[in-house]
């Protein structure tokens, strides 16, 4: 399962799964061009990065400072159920 995390102003979706039993956290980044969608995916807590198509390099540098300086919450939320469990929405 998926759960939303943030929204940007140029409409890029990051969303997290749980956590998986090896202790594993897939963020996952889309956003919405003409014609489909720029994504990427990262692993926590590794910061492993992977399926990279269509951002640019600077794109995916500011992606990686945003995904580390909310990790620790990203983590936290994803044994919760997401954002909206954890906080009892």
């Amino acid at each position: 399962m998926m759960y939303p995390y943030m929204t940007l102003n140029d409409n890029t979706e990051i969303v997290h799964s749980e956590m998986r039993p090896d202790g594993q956290v897939k963020v996952y980044i889309e956003k919405p061009v003409f014609g489909g969608f720029h994504n990427a995916t990262c692993y926590l807590p590794d910061y492993k990065w992977e399926d990279i198509v269509g951002f640019s390099d600077e794109e995916i540098d500011n992606f990686k400072r945003l995904i580390q300086n909310n990790a620790h919450l990203i983590m936290e939320f994803s044994k919760e159920g997401g954002f909206a469990n954890a906080s009892n929405f």
